[in-house]
């Protein structure tokens, strides 16, 4: 099988925009990227369920927002449709729901999370029809006021879950017909982790992981969806004990049959493995295995799942891994491909 997958960059210094990417299952091999989009500062991407749109952060000229393509089924080829573009920093990240009716972005330099409604007859993006700031701050020097990192529907689609590195915190949002966010609850983070990401267990619902960026751990939540309020069951380190360098934690991924937990770390440059018990959701600590370059930003399961491939900021490269689908275990394939400024991995 061919896949075609997407990279989201900075557009800092060689980058360009949007890149696109093939893996070749087959042959255990990534090739041909290539610009697939040109626009600025394409930090994160989100894929629709129906495989129709691409969304992506976008910034232009002291302005920042999000941008909607089309996605063409045959080629993967990508067609701009429009972009919601504000005054000042653009976002960190961007998400959907699934039924493709609504759009959100958490803006980290603002400490905002943005919603949009979403055209269903063309994809295109409203304007925002909610904005919400966040407030407050945590002891780590870099959390000296709210910054939202992450904006994602719960697997129920009751509500909206937004992550805040900067206040330690995790808000959850109802959403109205209408897209207009309300807060429902809020979970207060150990101080100074810097919450960053978060994943929902495929098959159990009601668990979900949060990976930090200064305390370089993740934490099991446990979720009542019937309050949208969440709770902490364990917290485990993603890097060793003995490592003293700066790491800061990066992406989390969970595999579709829930058996196992990818997690990002910048520094260490590595991806930890864990395994999650089935009937806890609990975490045990398998392996780091590095990403042969530095700063991984992000990575991505293969739509097989038999492959990992990992994103190095620094040094501007995709790196390609089998994975074992009984251990979790990493084995690297590929390092030496070139990527401008690499930000996040999105499969079609």
């Amino acid at each position: 099988m061919k896949y075609t997958g997407y990279i989201g960059t900075y557009t800092k210094k060689d980058s360009k925009g949007i890149y696109s990417f093939s893996l070749d299952t087959d042959e255990a091999k990534l090739t041909d990227v290539k610009l697939a989009a040109e626009i600025g500062g394409p930090t994160y991407l989100k894929i629709t369920d129906d495989k129709k749109y691409l969304y992506s952060i976008a910034k232009d000229e002291g302005q920042g927002g999000v941008a909607s393509y089309a996605i063409d089924q045959n080629t993967g080829g990508l067609t701009f449709l429009n972009q919601q573009l504000a005054d000042g920093p653009n976002p960190c990240h961007v998400n959907t729901d699934s039924a493709r009716r609504f759009l959100f972005s958490a803006n980290y330099h603002k400490g905002t999370v943005d919603s949009y409604l979403l055209n269903e007859e063309d994809g295109t993006i409203s304007p925002a029809v909610s904005t919400i700031q966040h407030t407050g701050s945590g002891p780590d020097h870099r959390q000296e006021k709210a910054h939202v990192h992450y904006a994602g529907m719960t697997p129920d689609e009751k509500y909206l879950i937004t992550v805040d590195l900067g206040s330690d915190l995790l808000v959850t949002y109802t959403v109205s017909e209408q897209g207009e966010l309300a807060e429902a609850h809020r979970l207060e983070i150990p101080g100074g982790s810097g919450p960053r990401h978060l994943t929902f267990h495929p098959k159990r619902e009601n668990i979900a992981y949060i990976m930090t960026e200064f305390s370089s751990e993740i934490i099991v939540l446990n979720y009542d969806s019937s309050n949208g309020s969440f709770s902490i069951m364990q917290s485990i380190g993603a890097i060793p004990d003995d490592f003293t360098e700066n790491n800061q934690g990066s992406a989390i991924h969970i595999t579709s049959d829930g058996k196992f937990v990818y997690a990002g770390n910048r520094g260490h440059n590595s991806i930890a493995v864990f395994r999650v018990d089935d009937e806890s959701g609990k975490l045990t600590f398998v392996e780091n295995t590095s990403t042969e370059g530095d700063w991984p930003r992000d990575f991505v399961l293969d739509p097989s799942e038999k492959f990992l491939i990992a994103a190095n900021q620094e040094t501007n490269n995709l790196v390609l891994f089998s994975r074992d689908a009984e251990t979790g275990k990493l084995k690297l394939l590929q390092s030496d491909i070139n990527a401008p400024e690499p930000i996040c991995l999105k499969f079609l």
